[in-house]
């Protein structure tokens, strides 16, 4: 029964997300007037008992019926405050390509983001950073290679395409660059030629490699709030550590990509750009 009950729910919850924002059609009601017939991504179910008096079925029958659909990914169970039909992002996922030339644009990471992102004829957008000076966390000090409890300059970033937020971005950076001179880092703005660039040219520390290493784990509050994500979702987590001409790290990059709307490419050798549909990898892809 709590498959039949699963089942049910989930052609209301489909339905919902088919209608159009400005349709009531969700208010109509049935079983007892106790249940929409469509569910809205974000509309609220119904309580265990709401739901056992509506589907005449036990609270365990429910509360299975509420599992199933938490594995699917339709709903999320919010502590204290109920279940919820999840929001999803139902446009085409970004392609990342990490494997480029670490020189071709200079470590100007936020541009390129901007130009990769217009070139597939979609809005891209980037908050004002927001720099602090804080002990970095211990995953971020130790590929910086600083002693615990060491100061860094952070600076933070959120991005959006299509005004959906996309990513979080977050760099960090040795503190002696800026008492050595390089001081826009600590400057609650946009560095348009790039960070990596405007370093070398100030202190004449230049990147010539860097390595990226890729983590997946469940989002944090914060991010569960930015990108509308349920509490089981999954996000990448990108360290991007860049390395100067005498191999020491000059700066640690992390981003944070939810899954549900990021794709990344590896290239190795020499292989055509990748062509494809959304979803549809083509032969060349």
């Amino acid at each position: 029964m709590y498959l039949q009950i699963a089942d049910d729910l989930r052609k209301r919850i489909e339905l919902g997300a088919a209608l159009p924002p400005e349709s009531d059609d969700s208010a109509a009601v049935e079983l007892d007037g106790r249940l929409p017939r469509a569910l809205r991504p974000g509309d609220q179910l119904p309580t265990e008992q709401g739901l056992s008096e509506a589907y005449s079925a036990s609270r365990n029958t429910i509360r299975d019926a509420i599992k199933q659909l938490t594995g699917l990914g339709l709903v999320e169970t919010r502590q204290g405050q109920g279940t919820f039909v999840t929001k999803r992002i139902d446009i085409d996922p970004f392609v990342t390509v990490l494997s480029t030339d670490p020189l071709a644009s200079k470590g100007a990471e936020g541009a390129t983001y901007l130009s990769d992102v217009k070139s597939k004829h979609r809005k891209a957008d980037a908050s004002i950073p927001k720099v602090e000076i804080q002990v970095p966390p211990v995953e971020v000090a130790r590929r910086l290679r600083l002693a615990p409890r060491t100061q860094v300059v952070s600076r933070h970033q959120m991005r959006y395409i299509d005004d959906t937020p996309w990513s979080l971005q977050t760099s960090f950076y040795p503190m002696d660059f800026v008492t050595r001179g390089a001081t826009r880092l600590y400057s609650a703005e946009d560095i348009v030629e790039g960070t990596v660039q405007y370093i070398a040219e100030v202190l004449n520390i230049k990147q010539v490699g860097y390595r990226d290493w890729i983590t997946a784990r469940s989002p944090d509050p914060n991010e569960q709030d930015f990108f509308g994500l349920a509490h089981d979702a999954a996000v990448f987590e990108l360290f991007r550590t860049g390395f100067d001409q005498t191999g020491t790290p000059l700066r640690v990059t992390v981003t944070v990509f939810p899954a549900d709307r990021n794709q990344f490419i590896v290239n190795v050798g020499n292989v055509p750009d990748p062509s494809y549909e959304a979803g549809q990898p083509s032969e060349s892809a």
